[in-house]
């Protein structure tokens, strides 16, 4: 048994999408409401249906007042690590800490190049990325940033305000060079979902992870692991990803974190999200919590 040493936590993703933003309101009030920990927006600026995710997620901050935001995640080719830094820590002290930065170096080349950004190969955002994410450690806590890499050059910028407390930076990576990546700097591991990255998939990518951590002087148990999963709860539910009945989705993702070491799951209800997310909250959420052991859940 691998298991965490970090609380249990749980979070649902909020549709970034214009046409439905209000119901979307709705579904973060009551996922705030129900004691949810985390609203998760993913972030495609190039997709002409989406709001922007930073300013939803500053909307979506000021019409709830406990549960964390987590851009789940920024496209760093499209907000540089100096600015997202300055941006991330406005929110951070004027939401109350509430914020976990999510970051990935930007899934799709031509949506960042239809954009303005570099059209790069794998090598050179996985470089990028890594830069980056030395960039946004001292930036995020208000130190001066210097830098001179193969991808950003920094000249000495006094960064702040620093926030009232550290905001840790989750990085979303899927092949080896950048789950090496997430091992060596960051705060914790952004999986892609669990049709994406199956849970058969994830024991090797864990190691990737740990064996960099190690090799970088880090314990590897510091590092957070967060899925993203997909699916419905329901008896007779069918559709991508995880779908049964509460009870099959409280054995799997308790069987998950004994298992492959999950501490946070994002739910991306596959129908119904406000139907969905009462069932996350009341029936899949307790359970969880009951089989992992509350002496970790909390």
């Amino acid at each position: 048994m691998i298991g965490t040493p970090h609380p249990l936590r749980f979070g649902i993703s909020i549709d970034p999408g214009a046409a439905r933003h209000s119901d979307n309101v709705r579904l973060a009030q009551a996922a705030d409401e129900a004691g949810l920990d985390y609203l998760a927006v993913q972030d495609h600026p190039y997709q002409p249906q989406h709001l922007d995710s930073w300013t939803w997620l500053t909307y979506l901050a000021g019409q709830t007042s406990r549960i964390t935001m987590l851009p789940d995640v920024a496209d760093l080719q499209l907000r540089p690590p100096a600015m997202l830094a300055k941006a991330a820590t406005t929110f951070s002290r004027l939401h109350g800490g509430r914020l976990a930065l999510g970051v990935g170096g930007g899934a799709f080349a031509g949506g960042v190049a239809a954009m303005g950004g570099v059209r790069r190969g794998n090598a050179d955002v996985v470089t990028y990325t890594e830069e980056a994410l030395r960039i946004l450690g001292p930036a995020l806590a208000g130190d001066v940033v210097q830098f001179d890499g193969r991808q950003h050059r920094i000249e000495g910028y006094q960064a702040g305000p620093a926030p009232d407390e550290p905001v840790p930076v989750w990085l979303g990576a899927q092949g080896p060079r950048m789950l090496a990546v997430t091992g060596r700097v960051a705060d914790g591991w952004v999986s892609p979902l669990n049709i994406y990255v199956r849970p058969d998939e994830v024991p090797a990518k864990r190691r990737i992870i740990d064996e960099a951590a190690l090799k970088a002087g880090r314990d590897p148990a510091s590092i957070r692991r967060i899925y993203n999963v997909i699916g419905t709860i329901g008896a007779d539910s069918e559709g991508p990803g995880l779908a049964g009945d509460a009870e099959l989705w409280a054995d799997t993702l308790a069987g998950w974190s004994e298992r492959l070491g999950f501490d946070t799951y994002i739910f991306w209800p596959a129908a119904s999200p406000r139907t969905q997310l009462d069932l996350f909250a009341t029936e899949v959420i307790p359970a969880v919590r009951a089989r992992f052991g509350a002496d970790l859940a909390h």
